[in-house]
C-alpha cells in the first residue's frame, strides 16, 4: 500500500516542522489509517507506518503518546518499533497501556524494562496476561510489595522453583500474600507445605474455605500432620498417562489423530488422552502443555490452541472440561473467546516456542 498523497504532504510538513497542532492532527490521522486496516496489512506495509509514526511521535507531548499507546496497545500486529519506544517511555501513562497489553513485546523487552524502569512500570507488567518465568524471576528481584501481591494474584504468571521460593518466604511476614500464594494451583507442594506450616490460623482458615480444589488435599493433609484433630484427606486421583501418550501417539503415526479426536477426549472427560493430544498437536513437550492445563488462568492454553489452529468451539470444550473442580465461569469464557480471537498464530508460535526453550518452563 501507499499512504495517500494528501496525507503525504500533510506528513512532510508536519516532520519538517509545523505546530504542535498540526504533529498531532497527523499522527492522529496515520494511526487511525493503521488501526482500520490494521488485520489486513502485511510486514512491509506495517513497517511503512513503523517508520512514519516513528518520525511523528519524537515531537509530540507525552499527553499525545499516552492516547497513541492506549489505541495501539491491543494491535496484535501494531509497529513493533513504536510499540517498544511506547513501552520503555518514562511517563507510566505512556508506558503502560503496551506494558500491559501488547503483544508485540518479546521477552528480552519486558526483561530489559523490568531491570531499568521503577515499580510504576513493574506494576504494569505484573498485570500482563501471560508472564514467562524469566520475567518474573526479575520482577520478584526488584519489585515492591504491591508487585509481589499482583504476580501473586496473576494466574497466567508462571514462577521458577526460585521464584516460588522467594514469594513463600515474603509470604510467610505477609498474610495477605500468604492467601494469594495460596490459592494458586502450581506452588510446588514442599513450599505449599512450608507456607501453610508457618502460616496464622486465619490464613489457614481462609486458605481452607478458598483454596483451589487441587490444592485443597494438599492443606488439608499438611494441617492433619499438625493438628490433633483427625482431617479427612481428599483422595489424590492417579493418572496414568504414560498409556495415554502411547495411545495418542500411535493415533497420530496412524494420522487419526485431529482436532475433532481432541474435542472428543475432552468431552468425555479424558484428561490424559486430552493432554497427550493437546501436546502433539502444537508441537509442544508434554509436561508444558500439562502444566499450562492445570494453571487456573487459561491464557496459557489460548497460546498453545492458537499456535495449533485450533478453533473456539474446541478451545471452549477443552476450558469447560480441564478442571472440573476448577469450573470456568460464563463471564470467563467470553472473555477467553475474546482473547482466542485477538491471538495471531505467529506471535503463539514464537511464545509457545521461547517457553520450549528453556528448562524451567517445565512444571515444577
Amino acid at each position: 500500500m501507499t499512504l495517500p498523497n494528501a496525507l503525504i504532504d500533510e506528513l512532510e510538513s508536519a516532520v519538517r516542522g509545523s505546530s504542535s497542532e498540526k504533529r498531532n492532527s497527523t499522527l492522529q490521522r496515520v494511526t487511525d489509517l493503521f488501526l482500520n486496516g490494521a488485520e489486513n496489512f502485511n510486514h512491509e506495509q506495517i513497517d511503512l507506518f513503523d517508520d512514519v509514526l516513528m518520525h511523528l511521535i519524537k515531537r509530540v507531548e507525552a499527553k499525545v503518546l499516552a492516547e497513541l499507546s492506549a489505541k495501539l496497545a491491543p494491535s496484535p500486529n501494531a509497529p513493533t518499533g513504536v510499540i517498544r519506544h511506547l513501552a520503555r517511555h518514562d511517563d507510566i501513562l505512556v508506558a503502560g497501556p503496551v506494558l500491559t497489553q501488547s503483544e508485540r513485546l518479546a521477552p528480552a523487552d519486558l526483561i530489559e524494562i523490568a531491570r531499568t524502569k521503577g515499580q510504576a512500570h513493574l506494576l504494569a507488567i505484573a498485570d500482563r496476561s501471560l508472564l514467562d518465568e524469566t520475567i518474573t524471576d526479575v520482577m520478584l528481584e526488584r519489585g515492591s510489595k504491591e508487585v509481589f501481591h499482583k504476580l501473586a494474584q496473576n494466574h497466567g504468571a508462571f514462577f521458577s522453583k526460585s521464584g516460588f521460593t522467594t514469594l513463600v518466604n515474603y509470604a510467610k511476614s505477609d498474610e495477605i500474600l500468604a492467601e494469594k500464594v495460596g490459592q494458586r494451583i502450581d506452588v510446588p507442594p514442599k513450599l505449599l507445605q512450608d507456607l501453610v506450616l508457618k502460616a496464622t490460623d486465619s490464613v489457614r482458615s481462609r486458605l481452607l474455605a478458598t483454596a483451589p480444589a487441587e490444592v485443597h488435599a494438599e492443606i488439608k493433609r499438611t494441617l492433619a500432620s499438625i493438628s490433633s484433630e483427625v482431617i479427612q484427606e481428599v483422595e489424590i486421583e492417579t493418572r496414568d498417562f504414560k498409556r495415554a501418550r502411547d495411545l495418542v501417539l500411535a493415533l497420530h503415526k496412524k494420522n487419526q489423530l485431529n482436532e475433532a479426536m481432541l474435542s472428543e477426549f475432552a468431552k468425555n472427560n479424558k484428561y490424559e488422552e486430552m493432554v497427550a493430544a493437546f501436546a502433539l498437536l502444537c508441537s509442544a513437550r508434554f509436561e508444558l502443555v500439562e502444566r499450562l492445563m492445570r494453571t487456573s488462568h487459561y491464557g496459557g492454553l489460548l497460546v498453545a490452541g492458537k499456535a495449533a489452529d485450533l478453533k473456539w468451539p474446541t478451545m471452549n470444550i477443552i476450558l469447560t472440561h480441564r478442571l472440573p473442580q476448577h469450573p470456568i465461569s460464563n463471564h470467563e469464557l467470553e472473555q477467553a473467546k475474546t482473547d482466542f480471537a485477538k491471538l495471531t498464530r505467529p506471535t503463539s508460535q514464537r511464545l509457545l516456542g521461547f517457553w520450549q526453550a528453556r528448562p524451567a518452563s517445565a512444571p515444577t
